[in-house]
């Protein structure tokens, strides 16, 4: 698994606060309250707005 499942458990969004969780191809942490997608390398969640993508749905 590349993001642990207690990591995932108290990982926020930093902009809005909302729990994020794991996209489909583990490449990175979707917020679903503002949409954005914050990456994992090298397994490491980089939870920064400015390094976040922001997806259409």
């Amino acid at each position: 698994m590349v993001v642990s499942k207690e990591l995932l458990d108290i990982l926020v969004c930093p902009k809005c606060k909302t729990p994020v969780k794991l996209t489909t191809d583990q490449q990175g942490l979707k917020c679903d309250t503002c949409k954005r997608v914050y990456p994992v390398r090298d397994d490491i969640p980089i939870m920064l707005i400015d390094e976040a993508r922001i997806e259409a749905e």
